[in-house]
């Protein structure tokens, strides 16, 4: 343990786990064997956390988090796999985070300066970028991307596999069975339907009108036209020469193994 640390005499740290400086560890805690926290991380009452498992810097959980257990996978066969979280999350209560599976390339991975709210589950496998929001009771299944700056709002379930691009926002309760392109919103009528572009969400994030307007375009040809996958994309290859912002789309749409939401 680090000069700094603060261990309450109620927790339970393995003598394997490594604690950065200026780690705190609430009452009631259990640090399993091989976890990792980097410094000035915070683990609120009540929480676990399993190993493998490295927390960087700088972190926030707050009471009753488990994290790193299995995977709620029945192949899972007890092989090695791993949680890497990354810095400055924000993680509340009730919080679940599995890690990987050896089928599933072994390891979950959250990035940086998330915020992840009350009764949130991430599966097994998953990958979360940077700088997303979780509202309470959002729910990843298993090998779920979720890219950079994504907003998933209250009672969101993701299906398996799918994957939410960069700048996208999941509207209150929507169920998602296929892929979200990046700064599409979706919004719940039974299962989630695209319904525009986060224009407010890319505002705020710096992006200028031209840029939006070439967005707001190939929103268009992929969802208001008529045409059918194939001729949108095709539409799509074309605005992306002028577009950065359509380009990374295009290549999200070329890379998808699930159904596209459309």
């Amino acid at each position: 343990m680090a000069d700094g640390s603060f261990i309450h005499p109620t927790a339970v740290v393995d003598p394997d786990a490594r604690l950065g400086a200026n780690v705190s560890i609430g009452a009631f805690c259990l640090v399993g064997a091989e976890v990792e926290i980097g410094d000035d991380t915070h683990i609120g009452p009540h929480c676990s956390v399993h190993g493998p498992t490295r927390i960087g810097r700088d972190n926030r959980f707050a009471g009753h988090a488990a994290i790193g257990g299995e995977p709620q996978d029945k192949k899972f066969k007890g092989e090695r796999a791993e949680l890497v979280i990354g810095d400055r999350n924000v993680i509340r209560e009730f919080v679940t985070i599995n890690r990987g599976t050896g089928e599933g390339g072994g390891v979950t991975r959250i990035g940086d300066d998330n915020w992840i709210l009350a009764y949130a589950h991430i599966a097994h496998d998953c990958h979360v970028g940077s700088h997303t929001v979780f509202s309470n009771n959002a729910t990843l299944a298993g090998h779920v991307e979720i890219g950079d700056h994504v907003i998933l709002s209250g009672f969101t379930g993701i299906h398996q596999f799918c994957r939410i691009g960069a700048h996208a926002f999941i509207g209150m309760g929507a169920m998602v069975n296929g892929d979200v392109p990046p700064y599409v919103m979706v919004a719940t009528e039974g299962y989630g339907r695209p319904r525009g572009i986060n224009s407010e969400g890319l505002k705020r994030r710096g992006f200028d009108s031209d840029r939006i307007a070439a967005i707001k375009r190939a929103y268009r040809a992929l969802y208001m036209s008529g045409a059918k996958l194939p001729e949108a994309k095709q539409a799509l290859a074309e605005l992306a020469l002028q577009s950065e912002d359509v380009r990374l789309l295009l290549e999200f749409i070329e890379r998808g193994e699930r159904p596209l939401l459309r």
